[in-house]
């Protein structure tokens, strides 16, 4: 949800809660008063009525008509009050039932006790309460949409700037060696802020370039002494000369210095995925590629008589550059054959939002956690530097996949899907 719309909601339910409060008192002020000022008429009314018969004498309905007041003898409770109350009465002319307010008293009259009950028509203070209301209410509707309205605006108008620095920053791409041209907005705290992260950018770029320059570099010089190197060691294994002891120490120094080449490449790789050097990325059938690579590696699967499973329901696809596929399968196919037993088995399954590689293999001896780390290796094996699952995983992390391990009952499985 964005900042704006959720700053809006929160302001349109307060302010609708507000003006729900506001518009339910009100309407209580206003039954109030137009209630206290029937009141005040009723006992305006019953003064002038204990007046009249205080100086005439009294005759049955001689004095008020239309329903207006009732006189009749009755006894007076114990502990009575003087009360008003809402009552309906039945018109004489339409015969429909209409509010009155009523006023109930006891006075006496000729020597003897009456009840009397003094009337006044609500019809027109509940019409008078209803064009209030109505009017109330239509008022709060368009103060509150044009509220709404004006802060929605103006609230779009002062965010702007953050919201184009937003999309310049989504849009800002190192690969491209541009630096970011970010606006310089009037507002101070967004000022503020654009300042920052144009010298956080121009140093990130400066950085990115710096190690794309000596990931180059070191692939480049490194490669080449340690080729000449395994060049000359390889002259010297051929050589007739040669102890047993020298050509062990050189066989040693030969796989020595392989290794520091696989490591080489390995890191360089890791940089390189990092800084997202690979840019030409392709749609590739990954399970289709998986399953060749196993094929390819027919000879190795027969020497360790491994048993190959595929069973390829949906392909599964993902966009990456081809040379990191490569990488990918190589590493997993490696992984799933280096640490598989002989007489084992490997299984590939494929679906289209899933593709796993299982193998049989010996218990884990360190944490399923710790697989992915860089430099963790099961057995003493030299020919693994320990980097090979720590490339799948950046791979992966780079490039919107996830992978998951799992074991159940010596069967190791790995698992690609799509990133949510």
């Amino acid at each position: 949800m964005r900042l704006l719309e959720k700053t809006n909601r929160i302001y349109l339910l307060f302010s609708v809660s507000l003006y729900i409060v506001a518009a339910f008192g009100m309407y209580g002020i206003i039954k109030w008063l137009i209630y206290d000022e029937v009141e005040s008429r009723l006992l305006v009314e019953k003064r002038d009525f204990l007046v009249y018969i205080h100086h005439y004498d009294w005759k049955q309905d001689s004095y008020f008509v239309e329903n207006k007041i009732e006189v009749e003898p009755a006894r007076k409770p114990a502990h009575f009050k003087e009360t008003f109350k809402d009552t309906l009465i039945q018109d004489r002319y339409s015969q429909k039932m209409l509010p009155f307010r009523q006023l109930t008293f006891y006075v006496p009259i000729q020597d003897m006790e009456h009840r009397v009950a003094i009337r006044k028509s609500m019809i027109q203070s509940y019409r008078l309460i209803e064009v209030i209301t109505f009017t109330m209410a239509l008022m709060l509707g368009l103060l509150l949409l044009g509220t709404y309205w004006f802060q929605n605006r103006l609230s779009g108008r002062i965010w702007q700037p953050f919201y184009e620095t937003l999309s310049r920053i989504k849009n800002f791409d190192l690969a491209q060696k541009q630096k970011l041209q970010l606006p310089q907005p009037e507002i101070i705290e967004f000022k503020e802020l654009n300042e920052v992260i144009q010298r956080m950018s121009d140093k990130i770029l400066q950085d990115y370039l710096n190690l794309k320059e000596f990931t180059e570099n070191a692939s480049h010089e490194l490669q080449t002494p340690l080729a000449l190197i395994n060049a000359k060691v390889e002259q010297l294994i051929q050589s007739e000369q040669l102890t047993e002891n020298q050509t062990h120490w050189i066989q040693t120094i030969y796989e020595a210095s392989l290794r520091m080449s696989r490591l080489n490449q390995g890191l360089l790789l890791l940089a390189k995925i990092e800084n997202r050097q690979f840019i030409n990325e392709q749609v590739i059938n990954l399970s289709e590629e998986l399953q060749e690579k196993l094929l390819d590696m027919e000879e190795v699967v027969q020497y360790k008589q491994i048993t190959l499973s595929i069973h390829n329901e949906s392909p599964f696809t993902v966009s990456l550059p081809p040379v990191l596929a490569e990488s990918l399968i190589t590493n997993l196919v490696s992984n799933a054959l280096r640490h598989n037993v002989t007489g084992g088995e490997i299984r590939l399954h494929s679906l289209a939002d899933r593709l796993c590689l299982s193998n049989t293999g010996q218990i884990l001896q360190h944490q399923p956690s710790e697989l992915f780390s860089r430099f963790k290796k099961e057995g003493g094996s030299s020919e693994s530097v320990g980097l090979g699952l720590s490339i799948v995983k950046e791979i992966c992390d780079n490039y919107g996949l996830q992978i998951q391990y799992t074991e159940i009952n010596g069967m190791h499985t790995f698992c690609l899907s799509q990133g949510s």
